[in-house]
């Protein structure tokens, strides 16, 4: 009896651990892995068991881990006291899921993981064991942070908006935001450059936000000002490797860079 008090409290209850087996998975694909359920200390009934891909999303002054996909294991099973079952799991992803990673190196200030969840009947035991999950981009995302690197713009940082895109077809309620740090050559005119990525099957669209300073606001006064400048272009996946980004790139940043009036 006093067995299956310490159950219900969470003590000698039954446990939950993810494996990850892919060791990175790309926006679009199939993250595969395995959940190892082991028994406690009394038989116990398992409500539900399910994964979910969560993501850190700024919202406002707060942040709030956010759901990518879920997928539902298992429910109204029994666990044998001390007993292992592993449970396979296949999660497919979402195209627009972020990018947490480059050829291995993790991008500062991404955090996307992969939670279990535990139900068990009567119990308060904690349900939660979280493993982060490496994204890389697909080819055409690595080709266009490739560029920008190419160019000279530096990786600061990355974050995720919980917002819309206007005039984009955007399917998460959030988008990942790619901060670059100017190149010398248009460090005068811009403050920062931000690139976010909308993947689909055939193809990505990239929108590229660049904070560019102005000398004069307009109907302000004197002082340093900035003002945000958005553009975007479709990166078709059948013909990447026919177009120089670096050359497209540098052309677009040349036009935003360049006096567009008194003010300017």
């Amino acid at each position: 009896m006093f067995q299956k008090v310490l159950a219900s409290l969470g003590s000698g209850g039954a446990k939950v651990d993810a494996r990850i087996i892919d060791p990175a998975v790309r926006p679009g694909g199939t993250l595969r892995g395995e959940v190892l359920l082991t028994g406690g200390q009394v038989d116990q009934q398992v409500e539900s068991l399910g994964v979910s891909v969560l993501a850190r999303v700024e919202t406002g002054n707060t942040t709030a881990d956010l759901p990518v996909q879920s997928v539902h294991l298992a429910g109204r099973e029994l666990i044998r006291a001390g007993s292992q079952i592993t449970v396979p799991f296949e999660v497919q992803l979402p195209w627009e899921t972020p990018v947490t990673s480059v050829l291995g190196k993790h991008l500062t200030g991404m955090a996307v993981g992969l939670q279990t969840n535990l139900d068990l009947a009567g119990s308060v035991v904690d349900p939660q064991d979280v493993d982060a999950i490496p994204v890389e981009p697909l080819p055409a995302q690595h080709r266009i942070l490739d560029a920008m690197s190419r160019i000279g713009f530096q990786f600061r940082g990355a974050n995720l908006e919980k917002n819309r895109l206007d005039g984009v077809d955007q399917q998460l309620p959030f988008f990942q935001e790619i901060t670059f740090t100017p190149s010398p050559a248009f460090a005068q005119a811009f403050a920062e450059v931000t690139v976010t990525f909308l993947a689909r099957p055939q193809d990505v669209q990239v929108v590229l936000d660049v904070v560019k300073k102005v000398r004069v606001a307009k109907g302000g006064g004197l002082g340093s000002r900035s003002q945000s400048m958005l553009g975007s272009f479709v990166v078709q996946n059948a013909t990447l490797a026919q177009n120089n980004w670096e050359k497209q790139l540098e052309a677009w940043f040349h036009q935003v860079a360049a006096p567009r009036g008194i003010f300017d």
